[in-house]
């Protein structure tokens, strides 16, 4: 009874939003999975959530953790335990749309690719819609450089081809760095069909959030060991890119 699909959630403190993760994972349409959520230490109800769905979908597996170590150490918790060929990632205040795990693995198998990633649609705290993060067609090591464009609710890789990869032990932006090692000699295809649905955070802590984003994506790169003026070139990009979306931000909100 090994499932296809893995779906790994780390879960720290998200009783407001971990049931809709959940009911969005237990409504694809494609029911070859397992939700292995990793608890990170909670102080809420988000041990009481995610028990509760266990108990009546044996498909949901509760992950309790040895206390808070952040989003990679859950991740990974969650990669070492999972069973299916597939690994799918999904955080706890995010959801997929029902066709989500169908429509991506068969354009996996149609392209040939072990890594794809797709569009998803970005809303506020209030569930506001702020816009569409478009997937290219493509990107390569060299192109990920220049910015993360693989949304992590989007990203599946087969196991059957990488082998189960981790995420690096960072405080910030390990996604990005796991996707960076996955594409090291290939590529990640990407389906341009908005199948999931991300959740920014609250205007209150906008602003420190995206300092600390931009620490995280520098310290990626320079842990690529890039030339200092390259580095610089793609945190170029990546700021670049930032303000856009920023914009789009402003310009949804307004809609």
């Amino acid at each position: 009874m090994t499932p296809l699909v893995s779906v790994i959630t780390p879960a720290w403190n998200a009783a407001l939003t971990l049931d809709a993760t959940i009911a969005s994972v237990a409504a694809q349409s494609l029911p070859d999975w397992e939700m292995l959520i990793a608890d990170d230490g909670s102080t809420d109800a988000t041990p009481a959530i995610a028990a509760a769905w266990a108990a009546r979908d044996p498909r949901v597996r509760p992950l309790p953790g040895p206390g808070h170590a952040g989003p990679a150490a859950a991740r990974n918790r969650a990669i070492r335990a999972a069973r299916g060929r597939f690994l799918a990632f999904l955080d706890a205040d995010d959801r997929w749309r029902p066709e989500k795990l169908a429509r991506q693995l068969a354009f996996m198998e149609a392209a040939g690719s072990p890594f794809s990633f797709t569009a998803y649609a970005r809303e506020d705290a209030t569930g506001r819609a702020l816009g569409i993060v478009r997937a290219p067609a493509r990107v390569d090591y060299a192109g990920l450089l220049r910015g993360n464009v693989i949304g992590c609710l989007t990203a599946v890789y087969d196991t059957s081809h990488f082998g189960k990869v981790e995420m690096p032990p960072l405080p910030l932006r390990q996604d990005y760095a796991l996707w960076l090692a996955l594409l090291r000699g290939g590529e990640a295809r990407g389906l341009d069909e908005v199948l999931a649905d991300y959740r920014v955070g609250g205007a209150a802590t906008l602003s420190g959030s995206k300092l600390r984003a931009a620490r995280g994506t520098w310290a990626v790169l320079r842990r690529e060991g890039l030339p200092l003026p390259r580095t610089l070139w793609c945190f170029a990009h990546y700021a670049t890119a930032g303000l856009r979306r920023r914009a789009q931000d402003r310009e949804g909100a307004r809609g």
